[in-house]
């Protein structure tokens, strides 16, 4: 069993129950760790308490708000993150966001400014963390993004998320290679398909279930606590020799042709 007492792991982009994020922080939780949420906007304060009490983190979590787009606010979490705590340890990152019309849109399409977008909150906001992150990883620490297999493989209604997540993988091996010295390791889940709420985004999203079920060697789609199974994994001492990976969860869907 995996014990992570005494451990703090700051999460990024728990939306709600059905989000990966959430099933990541409550394995996390169930296994000891002391878990921080940060929320977008003030807004979503009491949501995001509300998901710490679920998470049983009532009187030891704490919940703070910062839009990782703004490198001030950063700054502050971090600032206040260093005032509650003597060190973090994890820091999971499930940040994605681009414009509507950058993702329904002919890839051709895509403006100038939506890519931007797409890459700064996606991509960018992993690299502003983990330096924020790493000063208070005294110990080491463990670094985790959420990615998908649209960043090798072109899926219909991703577009630019997909360039996005490839940009995202690759800053993955940059920063483990950047952070290996402080004995912080960075790793990538690359989730199969799940209904959250993001994935709304993604026109004809059934089909592409339907794809994984017929032909993933599991023949189903992963489950949302599986990804938070192998999370805790990556996070935990038993990874410690893990980094710069992108792991697949996906059912095998991945080793697949036709």
């Amino acid at each position: 069993m995996i014990d992570l007492k005494g451990k703090v792991a700051v999460v990024f982009g728990l939306a709600n129950k059905r989000s990966i994020a959430y099933s990541v922080a409550q394995k996390l939780a169930e296994a000891g760790a002391t878990v921080v949420l940060s929320y977008q906007t003030e807004r979503l304060k009491t949501e995001a308490e509300e998901l710490l009490k679920d998470l049983g983190q009532t009187g030891t979590g704490l919940a703070f708000q910062c839009d990782v787009s703004r490198d001030e606010e950063i700054d502050a979490l971090f600032t206040k993150i260093a005032a509650a705590f003597p060190k973090i340890d994890i820091l999971i990152h499930s940040v994605a966001f681009a414009p509507a019309d950058a993702i329904k849109n002919d890839f051709l399409l895509t403006a100038r400014e939506d890519f931007r977008i797409a890459h700064d909150v996606s991509v960018y906001s992993l690299i502003a963390l983990a330096r924020g992150a790493a000063p208070l990883m005294t110990d080491g620490g463990a670094i985790l993004t959420l990615t998908y297999y649209g960043a090798e493989k072109v899926f219909p209604n991703y577009n630019v998320m997909g360039v996005a997540k490839a940009a995202l993988e690759s800053t993955v091996r940059y920063l483990a290679a950047s952070l290996g010295s402080k004995n912080i390791r960075v790793n990538a889940i690359s989730a199969g398909p799940i209904k959250t709420l993001a994935a709304r985004g993604i026109g004809d999203f059934s089909q592409i279930l339907s794809a994984v079920t017929a032909r993933a060697p599991l023949h189903r789609n992963v489950e949302q606590i599986e990804v938070g199974n192998t999370a805790l994994f990556l996070c935990s001492p038993l990874a410690s020799g893990i980094t710069g990976e992108i792991t697949f969860v996906d059912c095998g869907f991945n080793i697949t042709g036709i």
